[in-house]
């Protein structure tokens, strides 16, 4: 009897790398006539309901009572982070090509494998030095062309960058936030609780009209963003039940190649809504290094033996 357990989480991974590749084009469609803020909402609003009613089925219900102080302190602590990153990472899109924002986005992972060595005294192997490493000299040859221009003024390129960043720091804290939560509930019923919680920060913020000022396109690529969320993170926890965890992260880190692929292939379709990649071979180069690092920090332990 063949094992269908690792086929069914490469497939699930490769949805959610797919999914997400897809994500920030959709994005800065929404976000021309939808402020950052709003959008997050309706996404949050989705995937409470969707979620909801899947846990609901399942009889997988978070309850609530089991939540003490301590807990309930750190789950605001990462809904906040995971709505920070959300609304910082809509917001670098107004400033950014989708491709830069995922390159850089990529930084979240390998900060919360420093932040996890060091909050939870979690030894770093060679094979993550050197995925750290390569990543930093990858974002490096990413951005050889506006190097000088991001260190040296303050134009819309440099806020962008720095909004993408944040969005990646904000993410660590949520990482952390929910890896001290796994010890009471399961990864479905954090990101439930997140969710709601979420949507009730930003509810102030959101202005749920605005979705009457969109066409067509821009309602078309709403509802994607709002599915994405449910369907991303979805097929995520559930490649990760199926599949080791450093192989799902493997395939995960290829998000950003397959932006910079719909981004062509969308230009060419769409040319009036969508630019083309602004790159040039050393970017291209750097984009692939980006990703060979991530690799390495998920799955370099199969091929690098640690020291002794």
């Amino acid at each position: 009897m063949i094992d269908r357990g690792p086929m069914i989480g490469f497939f699930l991974a490769m949805t959610t790398a797919v999914f997400w590749g897809a994500l920030p084009i959709a994005m800065k469609q929404a976000v021309e006539v939808m402020d950052p803020f709003t959008i997050v909402w309706y996404r949050f609003i989705t995937a409470a309901f969707g979620l909801g009613l899947f846990l609901a089925w399942r009889k997988q219900l978070p309850t609530i009572s089991n939540l003490g102080r301590m807990s309930c302190v750190v789950l605001v602590i990462a809904s906040l982070g995971l709505a920070g990153n959300f609304v910082l990472y809509n917001s670098s899109l107004k400033y950014l090509s989708p491709p830069v924002v995922q390159v850089i986005i990529q930084l979240a992972p390998v900060m919360l494998l420093v932040s996890s060595a060091w909050m939870f005294k979690e030894k770093l192997g060679r094979h993550q030095i050197i995925g750290v490493i390569a990543l930093i000299s990858g974002l490096i040859l990413f951005f050889n062309e506006r190097l000088i221009e991001l260190f040296t003024s303050f134009s819309g390129y440099t806020v962008g960058v720095s909004l993408a960043v944040a969005a990646a720091l904000v993410w660590v804290v949520y990482g952390l936030a929910q890896k001290w939560l796994l010890r009471q509930f399961t990864s479905a019923q954090i990101l439930l609780m997140i969710y709601i919680i979420c949507a009730v920060i930003l509810t102030p913020m959101a202005q749920p009209q605005q979705i009457l000022t969109m066409d067509n396109r821009q309602l078309g690529m709403l509802l994607f963003c709002c599915v994405n969320t449910l369907v991303g993170y979805g097929a995520f926890a559930e490649a990760m039940a199926r599949w080791q965890a450093s192989q799902v992260s493997a395939v995960i880190t290829l998000t950003p190649l397959f932006t910079i692929l719909f981004v062509d292939l969308a230009s060419l379709a769409w040319p009036q809504y969508v630019a083309t990649v602004s790159l040039n071979i050393w970017g291209y180069l750097g984009a692939m290094v980006v990703v060979s690092g991530a690799v390495c920090c998920a799955i370099g332990h199969k091929f690098i033996r640690p020291s002794k």
